[in-house]
């Protein structure tokens, strides 16, 4: 089993190189997109800037192999601006075109509360949901985000913060996360986990 994590060039890839190694996980870690054709399961790690991410994906040709994967039915996972990057567009860089997985725009909190939403906050899940399967309800992860993915019918789990949005996407063989697992200790294992058991 092939597990490939793409390396785009921002993503925190060490922290969840560290999840897959205490999971006793055999994956690797590329931008080839030779190599990601033959993946097994994807696992994309996003930090940073929504343009930046896809421009990176473009430059080293691999929003085709992405498409063509998740189209396959390979498993996917994305996490943080891995997540975003399933959408549309986003508010952050306008006129850059997301991998459109999912319909709509990736939205900036608005409000008084602090921006970013930087911590640790429970999540509202979906019975059904399979990467949060096992799980107790109300369980805490870790958020360090400016933008945020509204809720779709592919959201599996909620997060509140200004107001509710999806911090889980479930839809077919694509899974994404909009906390970070590789930060949110056992929960967070136990969701990747559960990512790879698929």
């Amino acid at each position: 089993m092939k597990n490939t994590v793409v390396d785009y060039g921002a993503g925190n890839l060490r922290s969840v190189q560290n999840t897959l190694e205490a999971l006793q996980a055999s994956f690797e870690v590329t931008n080839d997109p030779e190599v990601v054709a033959r993946a097994d399961k994807i696992i994309l790690p996003g930090v940073g800037h929504f343009g930046q991410m896809i421009r990176a994906l473009d430059a080293l040709q691999l929003r085709p192999v992405l498409h063509e994967r998740i189209h396959r039915g390979i498993p996917f996972l994305g996490i943080c601006v891995g997540l975003q990057c399933l959408f549309e567009s986003s508010e952050e860089s306008p006129g850059d075109c997301g991998l459109a997985v999912f319909p709509g725009c990736i939205l900036r909190f608005r409000g008084e509360a602090r921006i970013p939403h930087m911590g640790w906050n429970s999540l509202d899940t979906s019975p059904n949901s399979r990467l949060m399967a096992g799980l107790p309800a109300g369980v805490f992860t870790y958020f360090a985000h400016s933008y945020y993915a509204p809720v779709i019918t592919a959201t599996a789990a909620t997060c509140t913060y200004i107001q509710p949005y999806s911090a889980v996407l479930e839809q077919d063989n694509v899974y994404a996360v909009q906390f970070h697992p590789e930060k949110s200790g056992p929960v967070g294992m136990h969701v990747v986990s559960n990512f790879l058991n698929i």
